[in-house]
């Protein structure tokens, strides 16, 4: 006997039959927590590699130190004892007063002068290690890298390689954009004289025929211009 006839169950995939429910919720939320703790980490950037070695290498100086320091004691003298360490693994000739190609940009012969780190180098390794204490815990108005004694003795080391290297530094300077106002009679162009044109007509011929049209004039208008600098 026919099982529609009979009013008996329906198969699940035929037309009008009810399918079993699909399985939702805690099965996608699974698989998408997989995917997501598998998935690999984005690297760090070259900045943030050099700013934990910079920081390691600091650290590793205050263990070495005699006698050994913490950071918590740590100030601007040691800090510029940091650096002054770090001129024996410099690369920049940097000449004695004494020395006759000081202030010579390009010494015609090698002399004895030291090799000593450059200004630059040593102004960009303060900035990661400024960094590099706060983001480790320490507080802003404490840290040893931020000192006014730090800043003195970097401004004095450029301007000592100056005039050894006769290079001058030179502080770029910000440009400003300039604003031009123009203000003069703007000609009126070929839209607004057939807006004229437009009236003339209507008011002609909406009076009597002793009437005129009225002609309406553009009115001087300031013109600002804003260029920026090259």
């Amino acid at each position: 006997m026919d099982d529609s006839a009979s009013g008996g169950p329906s198969e699940p995939n035929s037309v009008g039959g009810e399918a079993p429910p699909e399985p939702t919720g805690p099965t996608t939320t699974t698989t998408t927590t997989e995917a997501a703790s598998s998935s690999p980490a984005a690297p760090p950037s070259r900045y943030e590699s050099q700013k934990r070695r910079d920081w390691n290498t600091f650290l590793q100086y205050l263990r070495n130190h005699k006698p050994p320091l913490t950071l918590a004691r740590c100030s601007g003298a040691h800090v510029i004892e940091f650096l002054k360490y770090l001129d024996q693994f410099g690369k920049t000739k940097v000449h004695n007063q004494g020395c006759p190609y000081f202030g010579h940009p390009n010494p015609p012969a090698p002399c004895a002068c030291p090799l000593k780190q450059a200004w630059g180098s040593l102004d960009a390794l303060i900035g990661r290690l400024r960094a590099a204490y706060e983001e480790n815990g320490g507080r802003p108005e404490s840290n040893p890298f931020g000192a006014r004694a730090v800043r003195i003795y970097l401004r004095e080391v450029r301007e000592g390689q100056a005039k050894a290297r006769g290079i001058p530094y030179e502080k770029k300077k910000r440009k400003r954009p300039t604003t031009v106002t123009v203000t003069g009679n703007v000609s009126a162009g070929p839209s607004i004289a057939a807006a004229q044109q437009g009236g003339d007509s209507a008011t002609s011929g909406g009076g009597d025929g002793g009437s005129t049209g009225q002609t309406t004039s553009a009115a001087p208008a300031a013109v600002t211009t804003t260029t920026a600098a090259v």
